[in-house]
């Protein structure tokens, strides 16, 4: 397991989900501070490990406040306002979502968590995963082209 290309994963995992910059890296390194203080890791099955605890973490920050600021851009890539415009685009469109739907989202097509794992992660067998995947992508494909979200 590559530590720093899912060092990046879970800060992004966390950022969607706290959508604060200096929130979601102190989740991110408190997920590699227990990950690394655990016996689990000798066990296999690191990824899903690291996500049950980010998601966890994040959870309990959820918890304790909840911000309806518009997410800052974390990227450094600066490539211009179109691509700035849709990522503010996506952002907005996945506040409206509820959260299990973002959280799958953000974990099948952002970080490409397989499925085994997702399944594994959010207790849920792999058809009833397949089911709510392809009804989350129409609804956020909805909420892309403007129209509204029902849930």
């Amino acid at each position: 397991m590559d530590i720093e290309e899912q060092y990046d994963k879970i800060f992004r995992f966390c950022y969607y989900r706290v959508h604060n910059t200096d929130i979601a890296q102190d989740l991110t390194q408190e997920t590699f501070l227990r990950f690394m203080n655990s016996d689990y890791k000798e066990r296999g099955e690191q990824m899903r490990y690291l996500y049950t605890i980010a998601r966890n973490l994040c959870i309990d920050e959820s918890r304790k406040a909840r911000t309806t600021d518009l997410p800052e851009d974390y990227s450094d890539e600066g490539s211009g306002s179109d691509d700035l415009i849709r990522k503010i685009e996506v952002n907005q469109a996945l506040d409206k979502m509820p959260e299990e739907d973002r959280e799958l989202l953000i974990l099948r097509y952002m970080n490409e968590v397989p499925l085994s794992d997702i399944c594994k992660i959010m207790g849920v067998s792999r058809f009833a995963l397949y089911r709510k995947l392809n009804s989350v992508k129409r609804d956020f494909i909805k909420l892309m082209e403007g129209g509204s979200f029902h849930e």
